[in-house]
């Protein structure tokens, strides 16, 4: 007899159907493989008893503080640790229970809700700008083109185009000045039809900006403000555009002047649902979510949102991460720009570990072979 740990992370449906498993237990065997650690905040100390006595009684554990049973205080934090076959039992038992137990069954209902294997994207990142703190993203006119044409051989799927610097601290420019920066890319793109072999993403929140380049062939709007401007959302509305919604606390010239959050995740998610159902409302079809990392973020926050990125797939939106060459990889190991290659990809490893579905990246044939090894390892 052998006895072999196995990782977690294996492909266990895979395992199961080489181990010849009946097609109907394969699904209801996943389930117990999968193991979720949820933080529940501010629960009702009543309701933590609830919620630890029903998840023992199915095999699964509450983590509470001490006091917890002889209710010390009126409201506490929990952590609920169990499989996804836990969950689906758990917020069955739930939904006829006080002291908020009902939202919180809709809450983990959510998270049992499984996805197949999501399609990767690699968005390469071109700026028709001077200040771009990464000099080799740098590119005008014809030799715009040439770098766009390398890109797609090296494997992008997607090219976003900007005209402005939105580093922290950089100057804020007049929309006619963005627009006369992208104009000649934009007009060059449409001329040789490259729209036909990538899809186009204009990196702006100005109206004629991008209406400029949806005219051009651009399918995709990459606004750091969320859909914050009507007239985007508009817009996207009327050329059927693909929307990133980012999240960004404050502005480029006032994001990292000590950023703050009671509940980071919560309140990225809460800014989410909110710009969902705005855009939503314009009749916008296609929306992709960002996190924004390093738009007014702490080192530990953006640390935090990709370690826990996965809280975001409820919203069943594609995510976008874009953590290339940024400041937060000198802030762990002191580099300049142009050697933050390694940090980069160890980032972006751990964004596609935990859902992410599209990188913004500056250099698009290394994030293709990792894209490549990533994905022959979720097949073992």
């Amino acid at each position: 007899m052998l006895v072999e740990k196995l990782s977690n992370s294996i492909d266990v449906k895979g395992c199961l159907e080489k181990l010849g498993v009946d097609s109907g237990g394969i699904n209801i065997l996943a389930d117990k493989a999968e193991v979720h650690i949820i933080h529940i905040k501010d629960l009702s100390v009543g309701g933590a008893n609830i919620l630890k006595q029903d998840a023992l009684s199915i095999g699964a554990d509450l983590a509470v503080p001490r006091g917890t049973v002889i209710a010390l205080t009126p409201k506490v934090d929990c952590i609920l640790i169990a499989t996804t076959r836990h969950l689906k039992a758990l917020a069955k038992k739930e939904l006829a229970q006080p002291f908020g137990l009902k939202e919180l069954a809709h809450r983990l209902q959510e998270f049992t809700k499984r996805e197949g294997t999501h399609k990767i994207s690699i968005m390469g990142v071109v700026n028709a700008n001077d200040d771009s703190f990464f000099t080799q993203s740098r590119f005008k006119d014809e030799n715009a083109i040439v770098k766009i044409q390398k890109m797609i051989e090296e494997g992008a799927s997607i090219i976003d185009i900007g005209g402005v610097s939105s580093a922290p601290n950089s100057e804020a420019v007049d929309p006619d000045e963005e627009l006369s920066r992208v104009k000649s890319i934009c007009d060059l793109i449409k001329e040789k039809k490259l729209y036909e072999k990538v899809d186009f993403s204009i990196d702006s929140y100005e109206p004629i900006v991008i209406e400029y380049a949806l005219k051009s062939g651009f399918k995709i709007v990459n606004d750091i403000t969320g859909l914050q401007n009507n007239a985007v959302c508009r817009l996207c509305a009327e050329y059927d555009a693909t929307a990133v919604i980012m999240h960004m606390q404050g502005t480029p010239q006032t994001m990292q002047i000590n950023p703050h959050y009671e509940n980071l995740l919560s309140e990225v998610y809460s800014f989410f649902q909110e710009r969902i159902k705005k855009a939503e409302s314009f009749g916008i079809n296609n929306i992709v979510l960002d996190v924004g990392i390093g738009f007014g973020k702490s080192l530990e926050d953006n640390l935090y949102l990709l370690k826990n990125l996965e809280h975001f797939r409820t919203l069943q939106k594609p995510l976008l991460i874009g953590a290339s060459r940024k400041s937060m990889i000198d802030k762990i190991t002191p580099t300049k720009v142009e050697d933050r290659l390694a940090g980069t990809l160890a980032l972006h490893h751990e964004a596609l570990i935990n859902g992410a579905e599209i990188l913004r990246v500056h250099d698009v044939k290394e994030h293709f072979g990792l894209v490549q090894i990533y994905q022959a390892l979720r097949k073992v």
